[in-house]
């Protein structure tokens, strides 16, 4: 086979300057990009063109470039097509132009209902002392059931889960209870938690709403930002659900092979594109992470990489980046010949990493330790090393 490989763009997620990861640290990881985002402005609100730069300036002061923005994130109001979204799709758009203004084309978002990804634990304790990020279906039903107390929960569950979460229901203290509503409502990090109550009164405005709604929901929007997209030469890639299938009652529309297809076809645009997360999709039971690879390949312009292991009832918890469900090896040669066929080779992150070594007694933003993830990153740069050598 006659293919001129050319390497991935290696890349680290860096939430700005109060991350305690630091950029000296992403270098000394061996990444050369930097995924990040203005954490500080206000969902819905305009990215400034004057803090973009600021960013901007400080990655390329260390010897970095901005490669991807993780994340725009896409108002509630637009979500759920209330009668104000225009403005904020509005707000959208001209954050856009002010990324594309500073060479900044890759937009990394999400299109799940109020929560980003979501954990019952995390801390997580492996089998060598490291700590990893786990989502349980048992903590999940106690959370609903007893913390919740969502109406209608028990439905959504089987009976042996059931069973299960009220006898461990019992058991648990109310720190333990307390810890548990805190994992499950953190949302994105650095963010402000989300309420009980906020996340009831969202949960009856979607449930109105229902998986064809928020279909609709997201062709109206990446429709109302084509335009620009193609005038700008900006890239959107919309990351998969996490974890993969509905939860509290809310819609879950990004999971599937049949929900990425329907993303493309809707809107056929080069713009729209796909972050392609072998992690979310993995934690899918019935997902293989490559044939969705193979069915959108030519739309993804993003990719992060992590492994996730999955017990007999779905739950699962974050793998070694070369454990784990996922066959890491044939999604990393899948990605390297189609990153042959580009012009510009195709950005990858070492996405999440487990606790370990010094990380285990500082603090950091969960999933985003450094140790952790620079191995992640050795890893996976040495099996597209060990791909490409060998043609």
């Amino acid at each position: 086979m006659n293919i001129q490989y050319k390497n991935l763009v290696q890349t680290w997620r860096w939430y700005g300057p109060n991350d305690p990861v630091t950029l000296q640290d992403v270098k000394q990881a061996g990444a050369t990009g930097i995924v990040t985002a203005l954490h500080h402005i206000p969902h819905g609100e305009i990215w400034p063109l004057a803090d973009i730069e600021e960013r901007k300036s400080i990655i390329e002061a260390s010897g970095l470039s901005w490669s991807v923005v993780e994340s725009v994130p896409v108002h509630e109001a637009v979500k759920t097509g209330r009668a104000d979204r225009d403005i904020f799709i509005e707000n959208y758009k001209t954050s856009l132009k002010n990324l594309a203004a500073c060479g900044i084309k890759t937009v990394c978002y999400n299109f799940m209902p109020v929560l980003d990804w979501t954990r019952t634990q995390l801390d997580f304790e492996m089998k060598d002392g490291s700590k990893a990020l786990y989502f349980n279906w048992i903590d999940l039903a106690v959370f609903d059931l007893y913390i919740l107390k969502r109406a209608g929960a028990d439905a959504d569950y089987p009976r042996s889960v059931l069973a299960r979460a009220e006898t461990k229901y019992a058991t648990l203290n109310q720190q333990q209870l307390t810890d548990l509503r805190i994992n499950v409502l953190m949302g994105i990090p650095n963010e402000k938690e989300i309420e009980l109550e906020t996340l009831r009164n969202s949960i009856s405005e979607y449930k109105a709403i229902g998986f064809k709604g928020l279909r609709e929901n997201l062709v109206y929007f990446l429709s109302s930002i084509a335009e620009v997209c193609t005038n700008e030469g900006i890239k959107m890639t919309i990351h998969p659900d996490d974890p993969p299938y509905p939860i509290l009652g809310l819609p879950r529309i990004a999971s599937t092979l049949d929900d990425f297809n329907y993303i493309m076809q809707q809107v056929n645009k080069p713009f729209n594109g796909v972050c392609f997360c072998t992690g979310s999709l993995g934690a899918g039971v019935d997902n293989n992470a490559l044939e969705i690879f193979k069915a959108v390949k030519e739309r993804v312009y993003f990719a992060h990489l992590r492994n996730v292991t999955k017990d007999e009832d779905g739950s699962f918890y974050e793998a070694d980046h070369l454990g784990g469900d996922v066959n890491m090896y044939a999604i990393m040669k899948a990605l390297t010949e189609e990153n042959a066929l580009r012009d510009t080779s195709i950005p990858f992150r070492p996405d999440h990493g487990h606790q370990m070594l010094d990380d285990l007694a500082k603090q950091s933003n969960p999933g985003y330790s450094a140790i952790g993830r620079l191995r992640g990153l050795a890893e996976l740069r040495g099996l597209e090393l060990g791909i490409t050598r060998n043609y």
